[in-house]
């Protein structure tokens, strides 16, 4: 009975459906920003955009560290990759529009196909990291309720001043291109 109250009082189950959760969301974005008109597609994507800011945070400051060592070392690390690959296009398409970059829609395009790439890493039913996660006997509820704690936090500060650009932290970003 216990696991029940706590699964309803929180309503994810762990923090492994607490992040699968958001990944439907995004995906869900992903297809109303395909479906979006033009005028409309700049508040989807930022919707995009905060979504997996919040995202990324709670799995790199509370779930992430949870795993290091426990996991495979090779998909831990990838993982930071990914988050730095979709954190660096975030930043871009938070930084413009569609009516100031033609490139806009293949950014949110290519995004999408790289957090495709990274649930599908997380997700996989015997090598992913949420199955190596519960291999590992992680406590995936208190893990649950940090990371929601953290998230409604992350939350109110996006429906506030707005959340900082995303942090990359294991890729160099220091080279510009100039058209």
């Amino acid at each position: 009975m216990a696991t029940s109250t706590r699964r309803s009082n929180k309503g994810f189950s762990d923090a492994i459906a607490l992040l699968k959760a958001d990944h439907r969301k995004v995906e869900d974005l992903f297809e109303k920003f395909e479906r979006a008109r033009s005028g409309s597609k700049q508040t989807v994507a930022q919707e995009i955009c905060n979504e997996l800011k919040i995202h990324t945070i709670i799995e790199e400051e509370i779930f992430y560290p949870a795993l290091k060592g426990k996991i495979e070392q090779d998909t831990w690390s990838e993982a930071f990759v990914e988050h730095d690959g979709a954190k660096v296009l975030v930043n871009d398409i938070e930084a413009g529009s569609p009516d100031d970059d033609e490139f806009y829609d293949a950014k949110v395009k290519v995004l999408s196909e790289e957090i495709r790439h990274h649930v599908l890493e997380e997700e996989r039913r015997q090598e992913g990291m949420f199955a190596q996660a519960r291999e590992a006997g992680v406590d995936l509820i208190a893990l649950r309720d940090q990371m929601l704690e953290r998230k409604k936090e992350l939350m109110t500060m996006a429906k506030g001043n707005g959340l900082p650009p995303a942090e990359v932290k294991v890729v160099h970003v220091g080279t510009q291109i100039v058209q």
